[in-house]
């Protein structure tokens, strides 16, 4: 029986790093794919991984690493679409470049990455595809307005592309994960600053100090990589998987109050008080 080949976009760190060795170890093939191969040294001791050269916002290298995959392992049966990055901060001060890019990556990207690999997987009859979305692309928070809003637009495209999928065996799922210490301040963000915009310092100051107490604990890369895998493992239809014990507690909050109630909830959890007309 052949192994398992999983390609992985975004293998360079965070959930794709993860991902990569938590897929290598439990033996399947994986295409670790990232745009600068050449700095990439935590794979070299796996035969089963193949590091190659992959920019969600280059066509020509998202064709060339699908045919790497293809002709190192034969095969390729799950596609993890996992780069992205988010741009923080208040939308008045974001320019037209950190829009575009924030979509170029997080949603264009991605389906450029999904629309290549589906010829291969409608020639084997099958085939999964499971897209890194966020709990933030169910419920949202202040100045994170453009990553909300391509992480909604992931779980729109995601949902519909799984229906017209099915009929040809391909398998598409989501996997939302909460906050985790690999996002949010690191290199897979872009804070938006304009110091022209001096309106907003005070509600920017105090909303980043309240959220990182309510979010101490974030959630490790090797948790949500647990429910990646399972997704890429359980053979089920199921199509959404939230991943972090926050995520958790907060799509059942959300679940269990109407519209007006849960704004008014996230209103006064997650606003600083002294920011909040409320």
């Amino acid at each position: 029986m052949m192994k398992k080949t999983i390609l992985i976009t975004g293998s360079s760190s965070g959930f794709g790093k993860a991902a990569t060795l938590k897929f290598a170890t439990n033996g399947w093939n994986v295409v670790a794919t990232m745009r600068t191969p050449e700095k990439e040294t935590a794979f070299t001791g796996f035969e089963n991984v193949l590091v190659v050269k992959l920019d969600v916002q280059d066509n020509d290298s998202i064709q060339s690493a699908i045919q790497a995959g293809i002709d190192r392992f034969g095969k390729i049966d799950t596609l993890l679409n996992n780069a992205g990055y988010g741009a923080l901060g208040n939308f008045e001060a974001a320019t037209s470049e950190q829009i575009r890019r924030q979509f170029d990556v997080n949603v264009f990207g991605m389906m450029d990455v999904t629309r290549a690999i589906l010829p291969h997987f409608r020639k084997n009859k099958s085939g999964t595809i499971i897209n890194i979305s966020s709990m933030g692309g169910r419920i949202t928070f202040p100045l994170m307005s453009l990553y909300h809003a391509s992480k909604f637009a992931v779980e729109g495209f995601t949902e519909s592309l799984a229906y017209e999928l099915a009929a040809l065996n391909i398998t598409v799922k989501l996997v939302e994960p909460g906050v985790a210490n690999t996002n949010f301040g690191g290199p897979s963000a872009d804070f938006i600053q304009n110091p022209a915009l001096t309106d907003y310092n005070d509600f920017i100051q105090a909303f980043w100090q309240h959220f990182a107490t309510l979010n101490s604990q974030p959630n490790s890369a090797e948790d949500i990589t647990e429910v990646i895998y399972t997704a890429a493992t359980d053979n089920s239809q199921q199509l959404r998987y939230i991943a972090g014990e926050d995520a958790k507690a907060l799509m059942e909050i959300r679940n269990g109050k109407n519209d007006q109630e849960y704004i008014e909830w996230m209103k006064h959890t997650f606003v600083p008080a002294k920011t909040n007309p409320s």
